[in-house]
């Protein structure tokens, strides 16, 4: 399985959107978590963005997943990293 780490970058000025579009945005990855797509997702705890642990087949396939996130339809994300990740022990290795 190949691990996608998708780190999303959020700006101040949109924190009253996203609370609107919340309930979208987590039912929307909560579907993927059924899926198996989503293995783990959460915000950081100073609220500058997210991670979220992606089962694709690279980050290309990924970012075209997340291209239907009602955070990016909404334009909510300042910016958004697709990285192949490689673990090695623990939980997703």
């Amino acid at each position: 399985m190949t691990v996608i780490a998708v780190e999303y970058t959020y700006s101040e000025a949109t924190a009253d959107r996203r609370d609107e579009i919340r309930p979208d945005h987590r039912g929307w990855l909560a579907g993927l978590v059924e899926r198996g797509v989503v293995l783990s997702t959460g915000p950081f705890a100073d609220g500058s963005g997210a991670l979220i642990l992606v089962a694709a087949a690279d980050a290309a396939a990924a970012r075209e997943l997340f291209a239907d996130d009602p955070f990016a339809r909404a334009d909510l994300v300042e910016a958004a990293r697709f990285t192949e990740w490689l673990p090695v022990m623990g939980a997703f290795a």
